[in-house]
C-alpha cells in the first residue's frame, strides 16, 4: 500500500467499518435500553463477567478515572451485579466479583452486541469467509 489512491480506498473502507458498527446498527442503544443502563455499566459488568478483576485494573480497562470506575461499580453492586470485596491478599485492594444474575446479564449484553446485522447474514458463506479472513488481517497486530 504506497500510492495517494490506495491511502484514499483505505480510508473509505475505514470510515465504511466504523459507520456499519458505530452507526449503522447501534447496538450500543439497544443494549443501554434493553438493560436499562448505561453502555459504561454494560462494559464494566461485561469486563467483570470475563474475570474478576481489582478496582485498579477495571479502571485501566474502562480508561475512566477511579471516583467514576467507583461510582459505575457502586451502581453494579446497588443493582446486585457484582460484589466489591477485599483483596484476600492485599487489604489496601478491592476486587470486583460478578454474581449469577451479574453473569445472566453480562450474558444477555454479549447475545445482544454480538448479533450481526441482516446485511451481513445476507451474504453467502464464501463472501462471510473471506470478510473474515480479510478483517482477521487487518486486526492482528
Amino acid at each position: 500500500m504506497g500510492t495517494d489512491s490506495d491511502t484514499e480506498v483505505a480510508t473509505r473502507v475505514w470510515a465504511r467499518m466504523r459507520a456499519l458498527v458505530l452507526d449503522r446498527h447501534e447496538r450500543k442503544r439497544e443494549v443501554c435500553e434493553a438493560l436499562g443502563m448505561s453502555f459504561i455499566k454494560i462494559k464494566a459488568l461485561r469486563r467483570v463477567a470475563a474475570r474478576p478483576l481489582t478496582m485498579s485494573e477495571l479502571t485501566e480497562q474502562l480508561n475512566t478515572d477511579r471516583p467514576y470506575t467507583t461510582h459505575v461499580v457502586d451502581e453494579l453492586v446497588r443493582r446486585g451485579l457484582v460484589l466489591r470485596e477485599p483483596h484476600p491478599e492485599d487489604r489496601r485492594s478491592r476486587v470486583v466479583t460478578v454474581t449469577a444474575e451479574g453473569a445472566m446479564v453480562a450474558a444477555r449484553a454479549e447475545r445482544i452486541l454480538g448479533e450481526p446485522p441482516k446485511s451481513m447474514l445476507a451474504l453467502s458463506s464464501a463472501e462471510l469467509i473471506e470478510l473474515d479472513r480479510l478483517i482477521a488481517q487487518v486486526t492482528d497486530d
